[in-house]
């Protein structure tokens, strides 16, 4: 199946590691050239040149959190490949932690990343794509159902959501889609660092499988394929929508 990317520009954010990178791979896979941005140096030039190097991808060191990011991100899209067609926003996991133990600051700073940061992206880009573009939004299964040990995620991704569908019904007249999707148990450095955090990594793992109606962690490959997916003119039909990317584990944590 051609999913029509060939030659489409993508911005993905937080694309230097774990899931961002994962659908940058696909989406170059079919023909797409994106900017992908990271907090490190080292660790976006390493994914520009998994990626392919200067012909198909652009790295821009930059934290969401930062107000003056989606300029610079939107910037190298225009500059180095001429156009932008879409931008998937996703940021690294906000701090594990109950409820109880988790500070006002760590709120703070998790707010402007995690939820500040990707309403300010979201809004930049709906204001340079035009009929055809596309925002999907990385967000987690938390939009659903709390997740044990994660209270900043599952206080902040539903409210995220919220506003995703809310721009999907102001943008839709303009043919502009926005979409999110909600990855569960993916097998990423992310993930295998909340499974350490239980003391016993592997007893994790396995009983967390047990909850999952495929019985096993995602793959990086499989998330990056949908929202590839997704992000395409494939999927020219669906906006407003929340994916599970989660191997059937919704209802199960």
């Amino acid at each position: 199946m051609d999913l029509g990317l060939r030659d489409r520009v993508y911005i993905v954010t937080g694309a230097s590691r774990g899931l961002g990178l994962a659908a940058a791979r696909e989406l170059v896979a079919d023909g797409a050239k994106v900017v992908v941005s990271g907090r490190g140096e080292k660790a976006v030039a390493g994914a520009v040149a998994e990626l392919g190097g200067s012909a198909s991808a652009v790295g821009v060191v930059a934290d969401n959190a930062d107000p003056r990011t989606p300029e610079l991100l939107i910037m190298a899209a225009r500059r180095d490949f001429g156009r932008l067609d879409g931008m998937l926003i996703s940021v690294g996991g906000p701090p594990a932690g109950t409820a109880d133990v988790i500070g006002d600051d760590q709120w703070r700073a998790a707010f402007e990343s995690v939820y500040l940061g990707a309403v300010r992206l979201a809004r930049a880009a709906a204001e340079e794509l035009g009929e055809g573009g596309v925002i999907g939004f990385v967000l987690s299964g938390s939009v659903h159902e709390p997740i044990p040990g994660l209270a900043v995620s599952n206080g902040l991704r539903p409210g995220l959501a919220g506003h995703a569908k809310d721009l999907a019904n102001r943008l839709g007249p303009r043919g502009i889609r926005v979409v999110g999707l909600l990855p569960a148990r993916i097998d990423t450095d992310r993930v295998r660092e909340l499974d350490a955090l239980t003391g016993d990594a592997e007893a994790a793992r396995a009983r967390l499988s047990e909850r999952i109606a495929l019985r096993r962690y995602g793959t990086p490959e499989e998330f990056g394929r949908t929202a590839a997916f997704l992000m395409s003119p494939a999927a020219s039909y669906l906006t407003g929508l929340m994916v599970p990317v989660d191997g059937g584990a919704r209802g199960e944590y």
